[in-house]
């Protein structure tokens, strides 16, 4: 289990480096045919133009540099979780095609929070114990 939650750690540290790099550099040519269209559209078009998907990108970069040299790993999974979260979420809501990679990068994403589970731990307590 402890190598394939390091395979996993660097796995989703490298995915999350490189379109995190793309949400703030954008070095990988976007096909209008290929843009999401309807609802869909907006709430992306109000995302980069608001220019809080630059905040997001920056969140998964500085999360996947911390997978990556694996420092602060808790703190890294804790910082993916809500963004792995809304693009499922993007996904289901709005019909736009591409959940499998935000699936696959969810179940790496949970391999490794089962190996540091210890550091979660105490979030799942009910109150009054120690």
């Amino acid at each position: 289990m402890r190598i394939a939650a390091t395979i996993c750690r660097y796995l989703l540290g490298i995915a999350f480096a490189f379109f995190g790099s793309n949400g703030l550099f954008q070095f990988i040519p976007v096909d209008p045919k290929q843009l999401p269209t309807g609802l869909g559209g907006e709430f992306a078009h109000a995302l980069n133009t608001s220019h809080y998907q630059h905040v997001v990108a920056s969140l998964m970069v500085l999360a996947a540099l911390l997978l990556i040299i694996n420092r602060f790993v808790p703190l890294a999974l804790t910082i993916l979780g809500p963004i792995l979260f809304n693009i499922l979420l993007f996904h289901i809501s709005f019909g736009v095609p591409g959940i499998a990679m935000g699936l696959i990068f969810t179940v790496l994403w949970a391999v490794v929070v089962a190996r540091v589970w210890p550091a979660f731990s105490a979030l799942v307590k009910p109150s009054g114990q120690s």
